[in-house]
């Protein structure tokens, strides 16, 4: 599926130039195509270079937790739930951890940390995968949660709107919560479908209702919080918990009499060969993704989803948002630039713009995890990862208009 879904990217973009060409007149269309597919194929290098740090860093701290047996410890609350949802990954099994460490990061909105720590789950997986070129299923169904992760604390966007003047930055907050639980189970629901997983086991359902009880917890705790200071109070919470976690993987191998400095160092050469082995994945990725938004392939379709929602009769003032929403499965820094662009364009407080915020928070960038996540292990035959990702985006994106039209419109 995703040669199919490659090539087309590059199809309709050369289809929607060659219009835009003999019909409009735009003769520059294919220079822009052409300076996209440079601007990208850099954009990608950076990408990957600008993750060796973060790699080396995380993937350094991880060996140290490994090494002394701190990530089998830990692994242990959630493996229960992992041996019936992943039932391909025995127990005891590293990849675990891993999985373990990347989900909390993801949940706590710790990007820098949860990427290294899921490109290491990957490759904990990958030991376990008989067809190396092809995805597994615990592969699938852990590139799906990453792509629909439930995010408690979405810091960045709080700050966006903060810096941009929003009255209430953190207003966005409880619709962000409840859009990317919705593309979570979404998501979760899909490949069960798939994989025929039994989510009504005993065991699952109880994970589940525990997970409910500490979201609607931690939900409750900052929204009781005042206004101006739950953006900073999310963001303490998050950072103390990121370096709490350090210091317990360094004290734990300090007490265990196990050489950290050595230890973090193999993890850190690792983290290096990870993000060389992305490049071409990225710039792959990132090009065709590059010469559908110079295209206008993008624009027109929102023009055509705008026309349909007149059309039908329904309200109309969510499309202003939807670039947002179009771009969010294809570029992370594209989605961004196009919520800031609204924000700028309607006002930080208007409803299109709040409305890209709470988009921007609902999923991840669908291909942008996949390239990076089944890139860093050789994986080019994805199975269903892509239409059940899809679909949590999806359902992320239809919640966060709901959310939207129930709290602000």
């Amino acid at each position: 599926m995703l040669v199919h879904i490659w090539f087309g990217f590059f199809a309709i973009s050369f289809a929607a130039a060659l219009y835009q060409w003999l019909v409009t007149g735009h003769g520059a269309i294919f220079a822009e195509l052409v300076q996209s597919t440079f601007n990208m194929a850099g954009l990608g290098v950076e990408i990957a270079i600008g993750l060796i740090g973060v790699l080396c860093l995380w993937l350094g701290f991880f060996r140290i937790a490994e090494q002394s047996g701190l990530i089998n410890l830990l692994s242990r609350g959630l493996e229960p739930l992992f041996l019936r949802l992943m039932p391909e990954i025995p127990r005891n099994h590293p990849s675990h951890g891993s999985i373990t460490m990347n989900i909390a990061a993801n949940m706590l909105g710790l990007d820098n940390a949860a990427t290294p720590m899921g490109l290491k789950a990957m490759q904990d997986m990958q030991t376990l995968n008989p067809n190396k070129d092809t995805a597994s299923n615990a592969q699938i169904l852990f590139l799906v949660l990453n792509t629909s992760s439930v995010t408690l604390l979405p810091i960045t966007i709080f700050m966006y709107r903060a810096q941009q003047g929003a009255t209430d930055p953190t207003a966005v907050f409880i619709p962000i919560l409840l859009a990317t639980s919705a593309s979570t189970l979404a998501g979760l629901l899909a490949v069960s479908y798939v994989q025929k997983i039994n989510l009504l086991n005993k065991v699952v359902l109880g994970y589940f209702a525990g997970f409910s009880i500490l979201l609607s917890a931690l939900a409750s705790y900052l929204v009781s919080q005042p206004a101006d200071q739950i953006s900073s109070t999310s963001s303490l919470l998050g950072n103390l918990v990121l370096f709490s976690l350090i210091m317990l993987f360094l004290s734990y191998g300090w007490w265990k009499k196990l050489n950290v400095y050595d230890a973090f160092i193999d993890g850190a050469k690792e983290g290096f060969d990870v993000a060389v082995k992305l490049i071409p994945y990225l710039v792959g990725m990132l090009v065709a993704i590059g010469v559908l938004r110079a295209s206008g392939v993008l624009d027109g379709l929102l023009v055509g989803v705008e026309y349909l929602v007149t059309l039908l009769g329904f309200n109309t003032d969510f499309v202003q948002a939807l670039p947002t929403a179009l771009m969010k499965p294809l570029s992370g820094s594209g989605a961004r630039a196009m919520m800031l662009e609204t924000m700028s364009t309607h006002g930080v407080d208007s409803f299109p713009a709040t409305l890209a915020a709470i988009m921007q928070g609902s999923t991840e960038t669908t291909f942008y995890v996949l390239a990076v996540y089944f890139g860093s292990v050789g994986i080019r035959h994805v199975r269903h990862a892509i239409g059940c990702a899809l679909i949590a985006d999806a359902a992320g994106i239809t919640t966060a208009i709901m959310a939207g039209y129930w709290f602000f419109h």
